[in-house]
C-alpha cells in the first residue's frame, strides 16, 4: 500500500502533466515514501494519455469540475497521506516535503499552503484576487467557523487518509476548496499552514473571478444564512415595520408618503431575506450540507405547512378585504383622485406578504419531504 497519495484534477493541461508528475515521484523517492500519483482528467487534448504513459492512474469524472474531480480522485486513493494540488504547475510539487513532513510529525491532521504569506510571482495572481477577492472570502470564512487561515482558496493541500474520510464532501465546483476548510473546521481537525509560492500558469487559465467568488460565498451561505440573510432580514423587517405602521397610523399621513413607501420597501424586501434564509436553511438540511444551527432547527422542528398557509392566506384576505374598500371608497368618489394611499399601500404590502408566506412554505415542504420530516 502507498504511503502518499497525490490527486491532480486536470483539464487540457498536456503541456505540464508529466513535468508536474515526475517532479513530485522525486519528492516520494528523496524522502523514502512509496506514493501514488493520481490524475482526475477532464481534457481533450490528449492529457489522459499523457499522464498515464507517465506512470500515474487516470480516471475520468463522470461530471465536469473542479470538486467533481478531486471526488473522483478521493475514491481511489490508497495512501495513509493525501496531497492534493494542480497540473499546471503553478505549485512547486518539491514543496509537498514540507507538507508531508508535518503530517508524519503527528501534530497535525491537514496541511494547507498559503500563497498570501508565501510569495506570489509576477502575473501570478490577478491583483484583485491578491489583495481584495480572496482575503475578502478567506476572512469572512475565518469568521463565520472560527478558522485561523489566510489562504482559503490555496489549492495545494494535505491531509491524513483518516482525517479526510470524516470530511463529508460533496461539492462539484469551485467551492470545494471553501467546503474542505469548512468540514475540516466543524470535525475538529488540528489544521497549520505552510507558507509556499505561487507560480504563473502555464496555458489559459479556467478561472471566473465573479462565478467562483459567487459559488465559494453562495456555498457559505448554505452553512451560515443567518449572518447573510436572515440577521440583516429580521433588522430590514423591523425598521420597515415600524415605518410603515407608525405612518399609516398618523394623521396627515400624505405628507409623509415617501417615508411610508420606504417603509414598506423595507418591510417587503427584510421579509423575502428572512424567507430565503429559511430557503437556504432547508436545503442544506434536506441535502446534508449543513446540520443547521441551533435557531434554524429550532424553526425547521416548528415549520407546519397547513399554518403556513392559513398564515399566508390571512395575510392575503387582509390585504383583499383592505383593497376592496379602497377601490369601494374610489368608486363612490367618481374614480376621481385617490384620497385612501395608505390604505392602498397596507394592502397591497399584507397581499404580498400573503402570497410568500404561503409559497415559502410549499417550497420548504418539498424540500424537507426529501429528508422524511413530514414536509407536508
Amino acid at each position: 500500500m502507498p504511503d502518499v497519495s497525490l490527486v491532480i484534477p486536470t483539464m487540457n493541461e498536456i503541456g505540464t502533466i508529466c513535468d508536474c508528475i515526475q517532479m513530485a515521484r522525486k519528492v516520494f523517492d528523496e524522502m523514502g515514501l512509496h506514493g501514488e500519483v493520481i490524475v482526475a482528467d477532464s481534457s481533450d487534448d490528449g492529457t489522459f494519455e499523457a499522464a498515464r504513459a507517465c506512470g500515474a492512474e487516470v480516471f475520468r469524472p463522470s461530471k465536469l469540475g473542479y470538486g467533481n474531480a478531486y471526488l473522483e480522485g478521493f475514491s481511489h486513493v490508497k495512501g495513509r497521506y493525501v496531497v492534493i494540488m494542480d497540473g499546471d504547475l503553478t505549485y512547486d510539487p518539491k514543496e509537498m516535503k514540507g507538507f508531508l513532513e508535518l503530517l508524519l510529525d503527528g501534530k497535525w491532521d491537514m496541511v494547507m499552503g498559503t500563497r498570501l504569506k508565501g510569495r506570489i510571482e509576477p502575473r501570478a495572481m490577478p491583483t484583485l484576487h491578491r489583495y481584495v477577492g480572496n482575503p475578502a472570502l478567506t476572512g469572512i470564512l475565518n469568521c463565520l467557523f472560527d478558522t485561523k487561515i489566510s489562504d482559503a482558496h490555496c489549492g495545494m493541500r494535505a491531509i491524513t487518509r483518516e482525517s479526510l474520510d470524516k470530511l463529508s464532501l460533496r461539492a462539484g465546483g469551485m467551492e470545494l476548496a471553501s467546503e474542505m476548510v469548512i468540514e475540516a473546521a466543524s470535525k475538529g481537525l488540528r489544521i497549520t499552514e505552510v507558507p509556499i509560492t505561487y507560480h504563473p500558469r502555464r496555458g489559459q487559465s479556467k478561472l471566473s473571478s465573479f462565478s467562483d467568488g459567487w459559488r465559494h460565498l453562495r456555498f457559505m451561505m448554505l452553512y451560515r444564512p443567518v449572518p447573510f440573510l436572515m440577521g440583516p432580514g429580521l433588522l430590514a423587517l423591523a425598521v420597515g415595520l415600524a415605518l410603515a405602521v407608525g405612518i399609516s397610523l398618523r394623521a396627515g399621513a400624505e405628507a409623509r408618503m415617501h417615508t411610508l413607501i420606504l417603509g414598506s420597501l423595507l418591510l417587503i424586501a427584510g421579509y423575502q431575506m428572512l424567507l430565503a434564509g429559511l430557503y437556504f436553511s432547508a436545503f442544506g438540511v434536506a441535502y446534508g450540507i449543513s446540520g443547521g444551527s441551533r435557531i434554524i432547527k429550532k424553526l425547521m422542528s416548528y415549520h407546519s405547512l397547513e399554518k403556513e398557509l392559513i398564515l399566508g392566506l390571512g395575510f392575503l384576505a387582509l390585504g383583499v378585504v383592505l383593497g376592496i374598500k379602497v377601490i369601494l371608497s374610489w368608486s363612490a368618489s367618481g374614480f376621481g383622485s385617490l384620497y385612501e394611499i395608505q390604505a392602498a399601500m397596507m394592502a397591497m404590502i399584507l397581499s404580498i406578504l400573503g402570497i410568500q408566506t404561503a409559497f415559502s412554505g410549499m417550497f420548504i415542504s418539498l424540500l424537507l419531504l426529501k429528508n422524511g420530516d413530514g414536509g407536508l
